[in-house]
C-alpha cells in the first residue's frame, strides 16, 4: 500500500455527501464510508447505502458483523459495486455494535474475527483490512493486542488500522471513549516493529500534518478522524506533501466552487442542501468571515427552496484570501 494518509470512518460524518467534499480538497487521501452492518447491506435499501460517486476513489467499505457467510456475501458485492476495499470494524463500542456481536467487542474473540476475514478474502479479490482498538475492557495488555493481530493474519489480513486507545465497553459513552482512554502510541509502534511485513496505521487524537510526520517514522500510513471533519482544510497540503502530486492546490473558494455541480445534482435528485452542507461548515475554521459563512448555512441550508445560491450567498460572506499553498 502506497498510501500513507486516511479519513477514519466516522457514523453520521463520513457519508457520500462528505466523501465527495473531501475529495475536492484532496485526490489522493484514502476515504471510508461510515460503518455499514452486514444485515443492513443484505437486507436494507443496498442502493441507498452504499451508493458513491466515482470521483471519490481510493473508496473503502467499512462494515460492522461477525458472521462468516454473511462477510463473504458482503465482500463479494463491495467488489461488484466498484470499491477499493473492504474494512471490518473491530473498534466501535457503541452499544448497539454490542449487542450486534460486532465492533471492539470481537477483539475479545480473535479466531472469530480470523474465520470473518478469511471468508472475505475467499469471495472478492479487493484488499480486506481490519480497523480496531489497542484493547478492550480488562484485555488490555500490548500482549493481547499482540495475539489479535498475529491470530488475523494468520488468515490472511496484511493490514490493521489501529486506534491507539482501548475501549471500555460499559461506564463510556462512545463519546466518551474516543477522548477518556489514553492514548498509547508506542503500543502501536512496537506492533509494528513486531510485525514487519505487516501495513500498520495509526488511529487516535492526530491532528496535524507534522503529528503525521513524527507518527510515520514507526507506521506505515496514519488515519485521521475527528480532525479531518471539523477542520477538512487540514488536506489541502497532502498531494504534494505525501504524493508528490505538483498540481495547484485549490483555496478554499476554489474548494466551494468545486462543490456547486454536485450540489445542483444533488438538490435535483430531490435531496435538501443541508445533507450536503452541513459537512462544510468548518471549510473556513480560523478564517476571517468563518462565523458568518457557518452561521449562514445554518441558518438557510435546511429551507425547502435552499440551492447552490444558498451556499454562494455563503461562501461571499468571507473576504477571499492569498492561496495558502503557491
Amino acid at each position: 500500500m502506497s498510501d500513507v494518509l486516511s479519513v477514519a470512518p466516522m457514523m453520521d460524518r463520513t457519508d457520500r455527501h462528505y466523501r465527495y467534499f473531501l475529495r475536492q480538497i484532496s485526490r489522493h487521501t484514502r476515504l471510508y464510508t461510515e460503518m455499514v452492518t452486514t444485515h443492513a447491506i443484505l437486507n436494507g435499501p443496498r442502493d441507498k447505502l452504499l451508493a458513491y460517486d466515482p470521483a471519490e476513489h481510493y473508496v473503502a467499505l467499512q462494515v460492522g458483523g461477525d458472521d462468516p457467510k454473511d462477510l463473504a456475501a458482503v465482500a463479494r458485492i463491495a467488489e461488484d459495486l466498484g470499491y477499493d476495499e473492504i474494512n471490518l470494524n473491530v473498534g466501535c463500542p457503541s452499544d448497539r455494535v454490542q449487542s450486534g456481536s460486532f465492533g471492539a467487542c470481537l477483539m475479545r474473540t480473535p479466531e472469530r474475527v480470523a474465520e470473518g476475514v478469511a471468508a472475505m478474502i475467499a469471495a472478492a479479490k479487493i484488499p480486506v483490512t481490519v480497523k480496531h482498538r489497542i484493547g478492550v475492557d480488562e484485555l488490555d495488555r500490548y500482549e493481547d493486542m499482540a495475539n489479535f493481530v498475529d491470530v488475523v493474519r494468520k488468515a490472511g489480513c496484511k493490514q490493521f488500522a489501529v486506534h491507539a486507545r482501548k475501549a471500555w465497553l460499559s461506564g463510556l459513552s462512545p463519546k466518551e471513549n474516543r477522548t477518556i482512554p489514553p492514548l498509547r502510541y508506542d503500543d502501536v509502534y512496537r506492533l509494528k516493529a513486531a510485525f514487519p511485513e505487516l501495513t500498520i496505521e495509526i488511529n487516535g487524537g492526530i491532528k496535524t500534518l507534522d503529528e503525521v510526520d513524527a507518527h510515520l517514522d514507526h507506521v506505515d500510513a496514519v488515519m485521521i478522524g475527528r480532525a479531518a471533519y471539523d477542520d477538512p482544510y487540514l488536506f489541502a497540503e497532502v498531494d504534494r506533501r505525501y504524493y508528490g502530486d505538483p498540481a495547484p492546490i485549490p483555496t478554499r473558494h476554489e474548494v466551494v466552487e468545486r462543490m456547486v455541480p454536485y450540489v445542483e445534482r444533488v438538490v435535483a435528485s430531490g435531496a435538501r442542501l443541508h445533507q450536503v452542507t452541513r459537512h462544510m461548515l468548518g471549510l473556513f475554521v480560523g478564517q476571517r468571515g468563518a462565523r458568518a459563512f457557518k452561521r449562514h448555512l445554518s441558518e438557510n441550508a435546511t429551507r425547502r427552496e435552499a440551492s447552490a445560491q444558498t451556499l454562494l450567498d455563503a461562501v461571499a460572506l468571507v473576504p477571499r484570501a492569498e492561496p495558502a499553498y503557491p
